[in-house]
């Protein structure tokens, strides 16, 4: 089977159970920003490798991931799926998934030394930037689930919760990739 299905060629798509809807529909936008967001955090993950906070860093980023399918698997769901999809296989995101990047968060804040002097401006390493442009790509997705929210009330606020939460985690870790970078020792040729 090809990729090129030519079933979108008229503007519609597939949610999960076999839905069809247009491609402008918020699930499906939605679904674009939480995929720009997972293939950013791919960017994080490669640029980290080999650098600072790997293989720390990168598994966590990669664990994420994985999450962010079951996010987007509940994200492809119609009010009216919303019971089948809750009965599936398919796993939906959790308050535990949430408290879990709490627990990073606040593992980060409390036990790692991070320098906020040049948090606005972010660059100073490929690690770091990546981050950054993650957090704003979590951000936008954040931003479309809460919109598609607001026309579908059975979505769970986890996925919303989740997304904040993930911003901050990104955002802190920029700041540890830029800081423990920037306090290295400079190595002589």
């Amino acid at each position: 089977m090809s990729i090129a299905t030519q079933t979108g060629d008229h503007g519609e798509t597939s949610l999960l159970f076999g839905r069809r809807v247009p491609k402008t529909d918020p699930h499906i936008v939605c679904n674009g920003a939480l995929d720009e967001l997972n293939a950013a955090l791919g960017m994080a993950r490669a640029c980290l490798k080999d650098g600072v906070g790997d293989p720390f860093l990168t598994r966590q980023i990669f664990s994420i991931q994985r999450e962010l399918i079951v996010l987007m698997g509940e994200i492809a769901v119609l009010p009216e799926d919303r019971e089948r999809h809750s009965n599936s296989e398919y796993g939906v995101v959790t308050v535990a998934m949430v408290d879990a990047l709490t627990a990073q968060v606040k593992d980060l804040e409390t036990h790692h030394r991070i320098d906020f002097h040049r948090w606005a401006t972010p660059g100073d390493g490929m690690g770091s930037a990546a981050l950054e442009v993650a957090r704003t790509a979590c951000r936008r997705a954040e931003r479309a689930v809460l919109a598609l929210r607001e026309g579908d009330a059975t979505l769970s606020m986890d996925i919303s919760r989740y997304l904040n939460r993930l911003s901050d985690l990104l955002w802190l870790w920029a700041r540890w990739v830029e800081t423990t970078e920037n306090n290295q020792p400079a190595t002589t040729a």
